[in-house]
């Protein structure tokens, strides 16, 4: 091959791949945040699972991003391995419809859709058809590459040593597959893979019998993006690595007894080299999808048993739906986040819910492990903001803008409420259990009523976050006046009890005081929570 040729083969590859990324990025920020609405649909059925993944495939044009999103999914605790094996069967059928694209003669058509790509991305003022014209250019760029690459190995017709070289590809199938396995996880994207046999086959140099170990070794090859992906993960997430990898070794080992019969039904479909090469991509993975859907399940418990879950270690605590990787993807972020906050949240309300038994004897242990959790508060509540402040360096909507706000203000207050309880209510804890007095009969039954009315309240405004619910939030707003009504009426009460004179009373007056002064600010915290959903209805 002469220079000229590896020039062509390696700036064509270039703009294959560049092409392949820019169209899937163009396309993804088109549909914006409604991939994970997509593959809700997984939940209904194994077919809808597959068909949710041949359609986010196509949008993202690469089978490996869709696995990606799926091992994030799941190691977030989003998505079930059964849910997950369903779409990876679809995403492998999706991305065979690129190749079939990819099949098509590409003279005269790559540079017509590079140019109006180029002048619909910077001619529309809409952000959707912006997005568009990114796509459309990343389909040219591809096609673009793939005519490159063809005009390049045009002369190796008439090379004795490629015919041999293509001769021996079609005998040593196993050492073929290896090689395309390799040269696939290298570039990530089988579909480039595919895409340079098109090209070889567009110039009538590669038969479908020597490009069957390329299809097969890129088939195998596209699985390393997700075990990378899975890297460092939940149990779920390598699981779901594992589960692309099996899929799609079996149905190699599979197939290859079967070799010579399925290339000789692919030949019979056309006549056309390339067609045949993009047919048999896609029979091959039609022929998985179809073999193991009706096994998902036991496929599933089979691979959990092959890899348990982890036990989680010790002082390891720390943010479970963080995944910088959602970031490209700002409303599932935004999703994650939201989770984390809730999180945070159940933590904030168990603090509360155990705050009262430190009051009713000497349980210095209560104390000790609501400053615990209250490390754990302030580590999420830092981790969520720094997670919300890398996103807001995105693009954002004006309603996920919005949502960041309301994100950031909601895991504040809880995280003052969280303080309050440690810093001031575990304080008057102590020091009640080391003065060794005990609150009055009536003051402490009154003690715990406002502690239950204003957990409700926290309860209640956890509940209208999570729901984003007007009706939830005004019956916050409306708890607030009754809260701070029984908060006087309780003091006035102590207080009538100091003047007849009551040892317990006067002995824990100024911390009584003090304990019902803190409740009402941790409802003044409980109670900003409402505000943003109340501005919205």
């Amino acid at each position: 091959m002469t220079n000229a040729g590896l020039f062509a083969l390696f700036g064509g590859m270039a703009l294959l791949w560049y092409g392949i990324r820019l169209a899937g990025e163009g396309l993804q920020r088109a549909a914006g945040g409604r991939l994970r609405q997509i593959l809700g649909a997984v939940s209904a059925n194994r077919s809808a699972g597959a068909g949710a993944g041949i359609l986010v495939t196509v949008i993202l044009q690469s089978s490996a991003a869709t696995v990606g999103m799926l091992v994030r999914f799941a190691g977030s605790g989003l998505m079930t391995l059964p849910e997950t094996m369903g779409v990876i069967l679809g995403a492998d059928i999706g991305t065979t419809l690129t190749v079939q694209l990819l099949a098509f003669p590409v003279a005269g058509v790559s540079l017509v859709l590079v140019g109006l790509g180029v002048v619909i991305q910077f001619a529309a003022k809409r952000k959707l058809f912006q997005c568009l014209g990114q796509g459309l250019l990343g389909f040219g760029l591809i096609y673009l590459g793939m005519q490159v690459m063809a005009q390049g190995m045009a002369p190796l017709r008439a090379s004795p040593l490629f015919q041999q070289f293509l001769g021996a590809l079609g005998d040593q199938t196993l050492v073929g597959i290896v090689a395309s396995a390799l040269f696939t996880a290298l570039v990530a994207s089988s579909a480039a893979v595919v895409g340079l046999a098109l090209s070889f086959a567009h110039e009538g140099l590669l038969p479908l019998a020597a490009a069957m170990p390329i299809i097969l070794g890129a088939n195998i090859g596209t699985c390393a993006a997700s075990l990378a992906a899975s890297l460092g993960g939940e149990a779920e997430a390598k699981r779901v690595a594992l589960a692309h990898v099996l899929l799609k070794v079996a149905g190699v080992v599979l197939l290859l007894p079967f070799l010579g019969p399925f290339i000789a039904l692919t030949a019979a479909t056309t006549a056309d080299p390339a067609r045949q090469i993009a047919n048999a991509h896609t029979f091959f993975n039609v022929a998985i999808a179809l073999l193991f859907l009706p096994f998902i399940r036991p496929a599933a418990w089979a691979i959990q048993g092959l890899m348990p879950r982890d036990a989680e270690g010790e002082g390891s605590f720390g943010p479970r739906y963080l995944d910088e990787r959602f970031l490209e993807t700002p409303a599932v972020a935004l999703g994650q986040a939201t989770r984390e906050a809730i999180r945070l949240a159940d933590i904030v309300a168990d603090m509360l819910r155990r705050a009262i038994q430190a009051f009713r004897g000497q349980e210095v242990e209560m104390v000790e492990t609501i400053e615990r959790q209250d490390d754990h508060v302030d580590v999420l509540n830092r981790e969520i903001k720094r997670y919300v402040t890398k996103l807001s360096q995105r693009s954002l909507s004006p309603e996920e803008s919005r949502r960041e706000i309301d994100l950031l203000s909601f895991s504040s207050n809880l995280e003052n409420l969280g303080d309050i309880v440690d810093r001031n209510l575990m304080e008057l804890a102590k020091k009640k259990i080391y003065s060794g007095v005990n609150f009055s009969e009536a003051g402490q039954k009154e003690i715990e009523e406002l502690h239950g009315r204003v957990l409700q309240n926290l309860e209640t405004a956890i509940a209208a976050f999570t729901a984003n619910d007007p009706a939830l939030a005004r019956r916050v707003l409306a708890a607030k006046a009754e809260i701070s009504q029984v908060e006087r009426e309780f003091r006035q009460n102590h207080i009538r009890r100091l003047h007849e004179g009551y040892r317990e009373s006067i002995e824990t007056s100024e911390i009584h005081l003090d304990v019902l002064t803190n409740l009402k600010r941790i409802n003044s915290h409980i109670t900003a929570v409402a505000y943003p959903i109340l501005e919205r209805d």
